[in-house]
């Protein structure tokens, strides 16, 4: 008995001498987080108590290692609250974060989190982990940062929640300036991107891998298991700049944009699904330009995406290119996918520009095709038939295809390339999809070069015994739960908000409006009763909310002259329903902030009239609505009109992505009618959206310095249909930029000039 007594305590000597004892360095503010991560070494964990820690520029240095990592985590994920003009920098060896909520708050550098805290000092070996980035923006939206920014080798952005991005750059970069940063092998995984609101321009990436002038360099940096959830930022979800990089696994849903392989050469993209609904054609797929790319094992379902944003757009290239422009695809592999209910899923020679030769230089023109790429062993099923599933916008002549089918629905196409008609059935996965996967054995693969190297399909099931073409093999015992969100991001945040009641207050006199207003919760309707409300000071809209009257409701501003009636500060998006609201000449109807406009606002007015103000609205520089809609609604006796013409820095910005006009009365408007403006030579940026209709312009425009009634320079999609222009003292009406998608049908114009329509008009270049 002794002798057992003996071994049991001699074994847990051992094991209590080998055991690693681990140093807790507790911090409960900010200056004692700011020390313990100077004097932090290897095995340390520094735990943040729960709390707000406000302007905290948290520099995290250390030398850990593989065994004994340094930690620094929340006490408890999500309760650890990173607020104010604050920030987190990390170089060293082995280093871990983990749990914290970056909100309230924008970065005092380049970016919220960055993996160097010098030029020279980097991060390697390194994670970020179940932390949370919300709207962190800049005060100004001009103001470009980065939330992650990676340096360094082997680092991890890992179930982590990034959403609401507003100002300019992409949300997560990779950077390879120096030699310590290429060939870095960084993964990106595992994480939710929940919405990036439209950007109105460029710079809006969720995710870039390098830059133009590093697009030489290899990357091998790995995108996989996230989820990309209304990522709307720009036309580019994903901007590949780098090469050899791997785009695996990903979900991105109903995204307005696409998976672009933009610079750099040998990016595989494999194994996603691009799910849209339908109905919106800004939702995209992959846009293909430069060199030895394999696109395979993707499906595409429901994507309607036009041009750039086509479920696979195969670009053309610019001769002899310079880095930052379009290089020549090449050698690029397209295989084993499959397209369901997607418009014309292959699109050839987008971009191409030789028409508007005569306003470029030659160095501009995208006349390279693409050359020996293979399109090959891919399957289309169209419920509805489409005519055109292959379109070329210049010639597809470099392209190989074979082994393609399609159940078209007895539709007849236009350009088959020999694509092979088989009548298919669908099959329910999951996640409120369906996908053919039977039909088509009979069909031989093509088996190119290396093609053995696509071993396994989408759903991970080899290819060895039973190959056939399409991104699936079979659904035997599938049952895919892909918009299941717990299973990305942070493990403690979720973006899902449960839909409330809205909830209406009843006013009598301005007292009661102001007040309700202040009180009132998002989403609530603030209802007026009949009368009249003499409003001296601006009404503050900072949620969204509408104010409606019941019947004849009229508000009287007579407040500073050059302020708004309304004032509409970030996150104010405003519904106006049945109100007469009027003024005393000098002031705005409605107006955005001159500053700090750090988040989107919103307007929608119904039913209403606008009479007597400097200006119906006044969108400053650096604001941002995503849609802006005046219906059923007169505008009278107003110098100004409609006025979103002061992003003139012609980098590609514009005020609001949609500007609906319907059903609109325009009288006495003396200029700036309609002023909508979006300047610089951008093919990437592909708005704003202009729609003028069923409307009508009486003796307006009459101040207007250029002679046009309707400013739209540079917007790219314009429809000016049913309206009719009435004793208007302007030369045109409106000057339509033909290249692009300017249209006009079935206007009556009397004494109102003329809509001309130039097909190439001059532009600045961004380049």
């Amino acid at each position: 008995m002794k002798n057992l007594f003996f071994i049991i305590s001699l074994f847990l000597t051992l094991v209590s001498c080998n055991q690693k004892v681990t140093n807790e360095i507790f911090v409960s503010d900010t200056a004692a987080l700011v020390e313990a991560t100077k004097k932090a070494k290897a095995g340390d964990v520094i735990v943040i108590k729960n709390g707000t820690y406000t302007d905290a520029k948290i520099t995290f240095r250390g030398e850990g290692t593989k065994e004994e990592p340094i930690i620094l985590k929340a006490e408890t994920p999500g309760k650890v609250f990173i607020e104010g003009v604050s920030n987190l920098s990390i170089s060293g060896n082995y280093l871990k974060v983990s749990g914290l909520f970056f909100r309230n708050g924008h970065a005092p550098t380049q970016n919220v989190i960055a993996f160097r805290t010098s030029k020279k000092d980097v991060a390697n070996h390194s994670s970020v982990s179940n932390c949370v980035i919300l709207d962190f923006n800049n005060l100004e939206r001009d103001k470009d940062n980065l939330w992650v920014q990676f340096y360094g080798k082997h680092n991890t952005l890992e179930n982590s929640y990034l959403a609401g991005k507003t100002n300019g750059g992409p949300t997560v970069r990779v950077d390879l300036k120096g030699n310590q940063s290429i060939r870095n092998y960084h993964q990106i995984v595992n994480n939710h991107f929940g919405p990036r609101p439209r950007k109105g321009g460029a710079r809006g990436e969720t995710i870039q891998l390098g830059s133009s002038f590093t697009s030489m360099s290899p990357s091998n940096t790995t995108i996989a298991n996230n989820l990309f959830e209304e990522c709307n930022g720009e036309v580019e979800i994903i901007s590949s700049k780098t090469n050899f990089n791997i785009i695996k696994n990903n979900v991105f849903y109903k995204s307005e944009g696409s998976v672009v392989t933009r610079h750099g050469n040998y990016v595989t993209v494999d194994g996603n699904y691009f799910i849209g609904d339908g109905v919106n054609d800004q939702f995209g797929g992959i846009r293909i330009i430069n060199t030895g790319h394999w696109v395979t094992n993707n499906l595409f379902y429901k994507i309607k995406g036009k041009n750039f944003r086509s479920p696979l757009a195969i670009m053309n290239g610019i001769p002899k290119s310079p880095l930052n422009r379009y290089n020549q695809v090449t050698d690029v592999v397209i295989a084993y996918n499959t397209f369901v209910d997607s418009d014309s899923p292959f699109q050839f020679g987008v971009g191409t520009n030789i028409a508007q030769a005569a306003v470029l230089p030659k160095s501009e023109i995208r006349s390279a095709r693409p050359l020996r790429t293979e399109v090959v062993n891919n399957v289309i099923y169209n419920s509805i038939g489409d005519a055109s599933p292959i379109i070329e916008h210049d010639k597809a002549d470099g392209v190989t295809f074979a082994s393609n089918i399609i159940d078209n629905n007895g539709v007849e196409i236009k350009n088959a390339h020999g694509l092979i008609t088989k009548d298919l059935t669908l099959t329910d996965i999951g996640t409120n999809i369906s996908v053919p996967t039977s039909g088509f054995k009979d069909v031989e693969t093509y088996s190119g070069f290396d093609f053995e190297t696509i071993t396994n399909d989408l759903l991970g099931k080899p290819r060895k015994n039973s190959n056939q073409i399409g991104a699936i093999l079979s659904v035997d015992n599938i049952n895919l739960n892909l918009l299941d969100k717990t299973k990305y991001g942070a493990d403690w945040y979720s973006n899902v908000v449960e839909p409330k009641e809205a909830t209406t207050h009843s006013v009598t006199n301005v007292s009661e409006l102001i007040s309700k207003l202040k009180e009132a919760a998002s989403g609530d309707i603030i209802e007026l009763n009949d009368g009249s409300y003499k409003l001296s000071e601006s009404l503050i809209v900072n949620k969204p909310i509408t104010i409606q009257s019941k019947g004849k409701t009229e508000i009287l501003y007579t407040g500073a002259a050059n302020t708004p009636a309304i004032a509409l500060h970030p996150y104010g998006k405003l519904t106006l329903n049945n109100i007469s609201l009027k003024g005393t000449k000098t002031q705005f109807a409605f107006a955005s902030l001159k500053e700090n406009m750090f988040n989107h606002f919103g307007l929608d007015v119904i039913d209403s009239e606008i009479s007597n103000f400097n200006y119906a609205l006044k969108v400053y520089k650096q604001s941002f609505s995503e849609e802006i809609t005046f219906t059923n609604t007169a505008i009278s006796n107003c110098e100004n009109g409609i006025e979103l013409s002061e992003e003139t820095n012609d980098r590609g910005d514009y005020n609001t992505e949609y500007l609906t006009i319907d059903n609109c009365q325009f009288t006495n408007v003396k200029q700036n009618v309609i002023d909508y403006y979006r300047g610089g030579y951008d093919e990437s940026t592909i708005g704003g959206n202009l729609l003028v209709k069923n409307s009508t312009f009486t003796n307006s425009g009459a101040a207007e310095k250029n002679g046009l009634l309707i400013n739209h320079r540079g917007i790219v999609n314009v429809s000016l249909k049913d309206n009719t222009f009435k004793n208007n003292s302007v030369k045109l009406v409106a000057l339509l930029w033909g290249a692009k998608n300017n249209t006009e049908t079935n206007n009556t114009i009397l004494n109102s000039g003329k809509i001309r329509t130039e097909e190439n008009l001059k532009q600045k270049l961004m380049y």
